[in-house]
């Protein structure tokens, strides 16, 4: 079923608590690991990606 406009379901981000994103990242990166090399390589760039985007995520911020 598609959401309707102004619906709090639709179109926004999906909020992760910080173990989900560990989680996230750890999958990530074993799907990365597990790819054949006859892998697309739009498919790494992708995962390579998000991987890096939850790393600055999840990265300690110093001042």
């Amino acid at each position: 079923m598609r959401a309707f406009d102004g619906q709090l379901s639709g179109n926004r981000p999906i909020s992760r608590s910080t173990e989900e994103k560990k989680r996230q990242l750890r999958d990530l990166k074993d799907a990365l690991a597990a790819l054949k090399p006859h892998a697309a390589a739009t498919l790494r760039q992708s995962l390579t990606a998000k991987i890096k985007a939850l790393e600055t995520e999840l990265a300690p911020r110093t001042r």
